[in-house]
């Protein structure tokens, strides 16, 4: 176990990644248990409230994020610092994405419907750092031979090849993909050749004149939301509260 550890994590400077990764999810799980427990009614927390306004978790988040931000770029991969601004940084991220959904209405959503994508950018942001931790690199370089990463034309390539994958995917409506796909390249592609979403750039560019499409997109999408839309509001409400109505 030591040797695994040593030659996957510490050796390839990937200890201040887990540090961070791990303050990211602990903080948020604890940030919705207080928020939780608030909600009800329950236990000693309340809201922070100073000279009349509330101040949300997003604000000191924000500032720990700067602070662990700076601290990383300044300390390197190694050492006792870098692994105090990695957690400094989970815990802000944690915090500022657990309110993802208020920084993108500029309204407190926190519990309403459109506050589920709090809890999916955790989920999204917890996923992407996993499989960075597990070697996983941008844009399929990790696919590039050795022979071929000696030519910086071919590695160049697969790069842009790659990146225009989760591009078309992101304007095809289909942003969990694209953002996955940045590190497995297949993701991406899949999303790329796959119709277009009701209500994309996408759809609404290259659909306009051809009705038969624009319907067959619509009823794979009804299909889609149909089989995994409730699943995911599940997992969303077990992980962030259940929504008011």
């Amino acid at each position: 176990m030591g040797h695994w550890w040593y030659r996957n994590i510490v050796e390839p400077g990937k200890l201040p990644l887990l540090l961070a990764l791990a303050s990211f999810v602990l903080s948020f799980l604890v940030t919705r248990t207080i928020t939780r427990l608030i909600r009800a009614g329950h236990g000693p927390f309340r809201n922070i409230d100073t000279g009349g306004t509330h101040v949300h978790h997003v604000v000191p988040g924000i500032v720990l994020m700067v602070v662990g931000g700076f601290g990383a770029v300044s300390s390197g991969t190694s050492g006792w610092a870098s692994g105090i601004s990695a957690v400094l940084f989970g815990i802000g991220a944690g915090l500022v994405l657990d309110e993802f959904a208020l920084v993108l209405y500029l309204h407190d959503v926190y519990w309403s419907d459109r506050g589920r994508q709090s809890v999916e950018a955790v989920v999204l942001t917890a996923s992407l750092g996993g499989m960075l931790l597990l070697g996983f690199l941008p844009f399929g370089v990790n696919s590039v031979g050795s022979g071929e990463q000696q030519d910086r034309a071919s590695a160049a390539l697969t790069v842009v090849v790659n990146l225009l994958f989760s591009v078309v995917a992101l304007v095809k409506g289909k942003a969990r993909l694209a953002v996955l796909g940045v590190l497995v390249p297949l993701i991406a592609l899949f999303g790329a050749v796959r119709l277009a979403r009701p209500g994309s750039f996408w759809w609404e560019r290259f659909y306009r004149r051809r009705p038969r499409t624009r319907h067959r997109a619509a009823r794979r999408a009804a299909r889609h939301d149909a089989r995994w839309a409730g699943p995911r509001r599940r997992l969303q409400d077990f992980l962030g509260g259940t929504p008011d109505q």
